[in-house]
């Protein structure tokens, strides 16, 4: 009933032990709990921790004899008390509760609500009415979270209360992304309050979160009011959210927009009447060992102001504690209730209840009181079930209920901002250090605090998410894109070429015709393989060029289709190793009808041993197999395969294969231009030839195609590497066949089908006669 700080007299004290006093009355009276059965009890006025710790040691003392044995055998101990309600305060519980812990005494607060008292380790038999800190943080966080606020100040008291309190906001606000701005202390001096409110101003806070004792809060929004701090929004813990002197100060509402958490208050149906009877007619009671017998309403402190009080204050106390007395009381008389068997007949066990036995039951109760279920979890504590206040001048009680946080049956936020009148104007209030970045821009800290930021744009090819990472640009995956500024990523397309696209169809049919006219051709020239057109031509090795470029139009097939590593490997390697063995016929062809006329009759020994040994067939295999083995090199050190080229085009992902290692593929591509050197300089030489014999022409035709189709290709390689280079590179294969093709058999054809008069034995005669004289003559 008295501060301890001041001696001061306090009515909501007293309405507390009133409200004690009322539900032993109501237990002893009743005929289903605990009957036959009255509950004694014993009140003190906790005022200083070093004095009450004799009131400890009191009830710890065996009944009524007032020694205390210090003993390790707690089975066997029975003190003066079963039970014990109270302190209030977390301070004061973590003081006083270890000397109880020792003898496994219940502890039951009803106003404790700091974190450290859910440890079972440190505090086995603490128990609590009212719900931990945890909950209250959380519901704090909740409020935080649903405004925005994220620039706030955090003031305490220097108790354990506001310092377990503010500890665990700051653990749990990290997901919300809440920065804090300022914490303090609550000063005692003036001038230190006054730097405390200057210092808020400064950082431009506009929500501060005062979690302390009413003895810190009360004097500490009284000097915001007289410092004329305005226009914030003040978060109220539940130990000042309803306190009266604040709610009736004329000026509080110049502070701002007061919020606060609140226990849920429950009525108490006979608790006003009951103070009414008690403080008009008096206490019949006595007062057992106390130095102050016979005192009104008090045995072991005067409490003069008690008699002078007037019963409706006391009965419009702020209500809060009231359940949490009125259930603390109730749930020892239903542990009671349950340790002695008791029935509506009566109790079945008696004798002596020691505390330790008295806790199990304690622990496990489960009952309902006036419509709440009254029960505590492995910890000691209740179910959360809080309030959510505003404070409003222009109503009643000067509040309003806008919202709760509760727990049963499973954790739920509701909070109806409709019903809040705020001081700016009825806009939100805002509390943020950086206003927020637009869509696709990142947080770029500046400053210690996460929330003071630049913004800054996120290129393409990141994107960022504000829920999960704002601070960050993350990368799209490899198959996804973004544009700058972007909130998420794209899939790409992926892409390569289809055979049923047009210009798949287009060239897979003309590749087709390869191998159709490769096999006419064939046809003619076996029916005329004694001409001396075919014979001209190359005779045997016109067919195996013939089956080579037919093998080399079956290579464009891989071109289309979904690249695989089959298809890589053979796409461009067997086209270089049948190309070649074309180029290698037709150089070795112009080198043979070179010597023929020109070498054979100065260097008759080496055309001798030219003609003996097959030289043809010697130099084309020979090129054969280096191309075989210059594209095994190829393929065994890094050979073609399917390649995802992601870095082209932001909105696809091409799908092609690659040329593998580069340094053998232009080794590869050197070779074949080599022998289209070769071939090409010795068909110049026999540009005097006989026209029957003169290949140049053909040959040439064939290497000019051969080279322009290529040149196309690497510069088509250089500037575009879509999905359509590889149709292009088919492209440059089919135009190098048919420059054979065309350019070399498709003309003999011609004189064997349409002037079979120029494929005469005799023709071919009088070409070499004129060829032979013209040389004579020069």
């Amino acid at each position: 009933m008295y501060t301890a700080s001041q001696k001061q007299y306090s009515a909501e004290s007293y309405q507390e032990l009133q409200v004690m006093r009322f539900a032993v009355e109501e237990i002893n009276n009743s005929t289903s709990l605990l009957p036959n059965i009255s509950l004694g009890y014993e009140i003190y006025d906790y005022c200083s921790d070093f004095l009450n710790f004799m009131v400890a040691f009191d009830f710890l003392s065996t009944n009524f004899t007032g020694s205390l044995y210090v003993t390790k055998y707690f089975k066997d101990y029975q003190p003066k008390v079963t039970a014990l309600i109270g302190p209030f305060g977390s301070t004061e519980n973590i003081i006083l509760s270890p000397v109880f812990m020792a003898y496994l005494l219940p502890v039951i607060s009803h106003g404790a609500s700091s974190i450290l008292l859910s440890d079972k380790q440190r505090y086995p038999s603490f128990l609590r009415t009212i719900p931990s800190d945890r909950n209250q943080v959380r519901a704090i966080l909740q409020i935080l979270h649903r405004f925005g606020w994220r620039w706030i100040a955090l003031i305490g008291g220097n108790d354990d209360y506001s310092r377990n309190g503010l500890q665990a906001l700051k653990e749990e606000m990290s997901p919300y992304d809440i920065c804090v701005a300022y914490e303090s202390t609550i000063p005692t001096e003036g001038p230190a309050m006054g730097s405390l409110f200057s210092n808020i101003t400064i950082l431009k806070i506009n929500v501060v979160i005062v979690f302390a004792s009413k003895v810190s809060a009360v004097p500490f929004i009284k000097a915001a009011i007289s410092n004329k701090i305005s226009d914030k929004v003040w978060i109220a813990s539940e130990t000042w959210s309803l306190n009266q002197q604040l709610l009736q100060d004329t000026q509080i509402h110049t502070i701002g927009t007061v919020i606060g958490i609140t226990i849920k208050v429950v009525a108490l149906p006979g608790l006003r009447e009951f103070v009414h009877s008690t403080m008009t007619r008096g206490w019949n009671g006595t007062c057992v060992n106390s130095p102050h017998k016979g005192t009104w309403e008090t045995c072991n402190q005067v409490c003069p102001e008690c008699s002078s009080t007037d019963p409706q204050s006391i009965a419009d106390e702020d209500p809060m504690y009231s359940f949490s007395i009125y259930s603390a009381v109730y749930a020892v008389a239903h542990s009671l209730h349950q340790f002695l068997g008791c029935d509506a007949e009566g109790c079945r066990k008696s004798g002596t209840i020691i505390p330790y036995q008295l806790l199990q039951t304690l622990k496990n109760v489960n009952f309902t009181l006036n419509n709440r279920t009254v029960s505590f979890d492995k910890n000691g504590d209740p179910a959360p079930n809080y309030g959510i206040v505003v404070w409003d001048k222009t109503l009643p009680l000067y509040h309003r209920e806008i919202g709760s946080y509760v727990s049963d049956p499973s954790i739920a936020f509701h909070l109806d901002e409709e019903l809040i009148r705020w001081h700016s104007n009825g806009t939100v209030p805002t509390a943020l250090c950086s206003l927020e970045c637009k869509e696709g821009h990142r947080r770029k800290v500046s400053g210690v605090h996460t929330c003071c930021f630049d913004c800054e744009i996120c290129p393409n090819g990141t994107y960022v998410n504000k829920t999960d990472d704002p601070y960050t640009c993350q990368s799209c995956e490899d198959d996804e894109w973004s544009d700058y500024g972007s909130t998420h990523c794209k899939k790409r397309t992926l892409e390569y070429l289809h055979y049923n696209e047009g210009i798949s169809i287009g060239i897979l049919l003309l590749a087709g015709l390869i191998f159709l006219l490769s096999g006419a051709i064939a046809i003619v020239f076996a029916r005329h393989h004694d001409t001396p057109v075919v014979k001209s031509a190359g005779g045997k090795m016109c067919f195996f060029m013939l089956s080579c470029l037919s093998v080399c139009s079956l290579s464009i097939f891989c071109y289309f289709g979904w690249p695989q590593r089959e298809k890589c490997t053979l796409r461009n390697p067997v086209f270089v190793v049948f190309y070649t063995a074309c180029i290698s016929c037709l150089a070795v062809r112009s080198f043979q009808i070179v010597c023929i006329f020109k070498m054979a009759a100065k260097l008759p020994k080496a055309y001798d041993f030219w003609v003996k040994n097959h030289g043809q067939w010697l130099v084309v295999a020979t090129a054969i197999v280096l191309q075989i083995l210059l594209c095994g090199v190829w393929i065994g050190s890094q050979g073609p395969r399917p390649f995802n080229n992601s870095a082209l085009f932001k909105d696809q992902i091409i799908f092609d294969c690659n040329m593998g290692n580069l340094y053998t593929f232009v080794t590869v591509i050197a070779f074949v231009a080599a022998l289209s050197v070769l071939c090409f300089m010795f068909s110049y030489m026999g540009t005097d030839l006989p026209k029957n014999y003169n290949e140049a022409k053909c040959i040439t035709f064939s290497l000019l195609i051969f080279f322009f189709s290529w040149i196309l290709y690497l510069t088509a390689y250089m500037v575009y590497q879509g999905k359509y280079i590889a149709a292009i590179n088919a492209f440059s294969v089919l135009a190098s066949l048919y420059g054979i093709l065309l350019g070399y058999f498709t003309p003999k054809c011609y004189i064997i089908l349409f002037k079979p008069e120029h494929n005469t034995p005799a023709h071919f005669q009088n070409c070499i006669q004129s060829y032979t004289k013209k040389i004579s003559s020069e």
